[in-house]
């Protein structure tokens, strides 16, 4: 199978710091995905949830996970990641991060 023909995703879930939920939709929209962008990560979506004062979002990375684990670890290591921290107070109370698989195609509907 070709790198292009495989993709990992990683689901992202945030339990968030009460009273920070608008905060950190900017912030998230203006610093981390073009700092995910930049390294190699497509964002495949990100969706607030208010009433639980969540943010659910997923990013993934061309190939298998191996492939991934890679990207990642270039970004965690990046100069563009740590500017998007800079400066930044703590927002992120808990988070529940896997990698996940699709099990219904994209597109289908019941």
């Amino acid at each position: 199978m070709s790198i292009s023909s495989v993709k990992t995703v990683q689901l992202r879930r945030y339990e968030l710091v009460d009273g920070v939920l608008d905060d950190f939709v900017e912030w998230f929209g203006t610093h981390i995905v073009p700092a995910r962008e930049a390294e190699g990560f497509a964002i495949e979506f990100a969706y607030a949830d208010r009433e639980a004062g969540e943010f659910v979002w997923a990013v993934s990375v061309a190939g298998d996970a191996e492939r991934f684990a890679a990207v990642e670890e270039a970004y965690l290591a990046s100069d563009s990641r740590a500017a998007a921290f800079a400066g930044q107070p703590t927002r992120v109370a808990a988070s529940h991060v896997r990698l996940v698989e699709q099990v219904v195609p994209a597109g289908v509907r019941s």
